[in-house]
């Protein structure tokens, strides 16, 4: 229920210390642990403080362990020098961790009711690496039941943007996306498949990357050679989202697809970023229509960074065929994964799921086939473009973000569209690459709603592409939108 503008205005103000901290960056705060100036118990009495006034309206971490995480800071070992230069070590750092993910003693519901009683028995890959890393787990965040891009769900409703309670704070990584934007948490997990953790973060005014695929330990899955999905970063900064990073990177033999840690960390990279070189820029990818207001947010973003030592052109490879390819391969991976519950329990999953179940349970190896092949061709004329591009940069969504009430866009600047992911292909068909992507927020529709730019850079080159994109946020410099009380 949202409450009254005067009741809002009231809940969403914590004492000065609380709000204090949690206004500050991840980075900020693990250098003020990492010098004995504030303690983690303190972090995490804070982000209570804040959660428990400004989550009944937000509605971005329904699942809870807050005594726990107290528990938890009490109980840290001593800090060492040795820790504190460790990369990626977060020192006491509480976060939120997705729905999707495991986190010992608390559910992993994924948005459905079939699993609302699912309590897991330990931390999934992910979330026990950050852990070792120094995090500690105050909450999980909401998601869309199963996947999609609008966070809601029958267990525990709508999460709602924190830059206007109406509209939707995205997905399926939107609980973390919110959280943070309202000041909730300082770093959340994600995952991303179409867009999970860009398209949320363009929503809502934060940074959202997805990584190399391989860059981040995946947690055990049933589908452990598909590289559409990554695990990855999201946070309010760029710093932030490298240093997230740098706790998760790495190599773990229970996920074939990854690989070691790079030398030089990705913090380094952001703090000592190198020139950005020649970016195209293209406002659709040659492949549909977008919002014209969040076309041109975001073309003149890119321009900014010619005054950084940037040349921008027009060049963009040629994605034909990326669309139909994507829906194809994500409908096989979505039916090897989902496909055995529809016999049980169809009458309890949401109509967009059946749907792209039966879509891969019912296309042949022929179409599977040809998407395959389109995805070759994208890449061959991928690495072309990056034989003479270093950053191809386009609009991270086609749309703004849209009323939290709407299950999805259905058209796009009059164009009527066919399917519920079909507004999201600016996001999945970079996908289909297997590159770093990342979405920095660089602007606002006349209207006050966050429109974010997405970059992406030629195969496992993230220090590059966090580089660039701290200077674009630095080009732009939209920080101080968040975190935000919501509105």
């Amino acid at each position: 229920m949202q409450q009254s503008p005067a009741k809002l205005a009231t809940a969403t103000q914590p004492g000065p210390t609380a709000h204090g901290l949690c206004s500050l960056t991840a980075s900020q705060a693990v250098d003020l642990l990492k010098r004995r100036e504030v303690s983690s118990l303190e972090l995490v009495d804070a982000a209570i403080a804040r959660i428990e006034a400004v989550d009944p309206v937000v509605n971005a971490l329904p699942i809870r362990r807050l005594e726990q995480a107290r528990d938890e800071a009490r109980a840290l070992p001593p800090p060492s020098a040795e820790q504190d230069d460790r990369p990626g070590w977060l020192a006491g750092l509480p976060i939120a961790v997705k729905d999707y993910n495991d986190l010992a003693g608390l559910p992993t519901t994924y948005g459905s009711p079939i699993y609302a009683q699912n309590v897991a028995a330990r931390s999934d890959l992910t979330v026990a690496n950050l852990q070792a890393h120094g995090a500690i787990a105050i909450a999980k965040s909401n998601v869309p039941e199963f996947a999609g891009a609008n966070t809601f769900n029958t267990v525990f409703g709508a999460t709602r943007n924190p830059w206007n309670t109406d509209l939707t704070a995205g997905g399926s990584s939107g609980g973390s996306a919110a959280a943070l934007a309202s000041g909730m948490i300082w770093l959340a997990t994600g995952n991303d498949l179409g867009g999970s953790l860009r398209i949320p973060a363009s929503f809502c005014g934060v940074v959202g990357m997805r990584p190399s695929a391989g860059r981040v330990p995946r947690p055990e899955s049933v589908a452990p050679f598909d590289p559409l999905w990554v695990e990855g970063p999201m946070g309010r900064c760029v710093e932030d989202v490298a240093l997230m990073l740098d706790a998760q990177a790495g190599f773990d033999p229970r996920d074939p697809l990854s690989y070691s840690a790079p030398a030089r960390s990705h913090v380094e990279a952001v703090r000592q970023p190198g020139r950005p070189g020649r970016i195209g820029f293209s406002p659709n990818l040659g492949l549909g229509r977008v919002d014209p207001e969040v076309a041109a947010i975001c073309q003149a973003a890119v321009l900014r960074l010619a005054d950084a030592g940037a040349v921008v052109d027009d060049g963009c490879p040629d994605f034909s065929g990326g669309i139909d390819a994507f829906q194809t391969l994500r409908a096989n991976l979505i039916a090897a994964v989902r496909g055995p519950l529809l016999d049980e329990h169809r009458a309890r999953i949401c109509p967009e799921i059946i749907w792209n179940i039966e879509k891969g349970l019912h296309q042949s190896g022929a179409d599977v086939a040809k998407a395959e092949r389109q995805r070759g061709q994208i890449f061959l004329r991928l690495a072309a473009f990056f034989g003479e591009h270093d950053i191809l940069a386009c609009p991270t969504v086609a749309v703004a973000p849209f009323p939290v009430a709407q299950r999805f866009p259905t058209e796009i600047a009059g164009q009527p569209l066919q399917s519920y992911i079909d507004w999201m292909y600016l996001t999945f068909v970079l996908t289909l690459t297997g590159c770093p992507c990342i979405s920095v927020p660089v602007g606002l529709t006349s209207d006050g709603r966050p429109v974010g730019l997405q970059l992406m850079a030629r195969p496992r080159a993230d220090a590059e592409l966090l580089g660039v994109a701290r200077l674009l946020e630095q080009t732009v410099d939209l920080r101080t939108g968040v975190p935000r009380d919501p509105s």
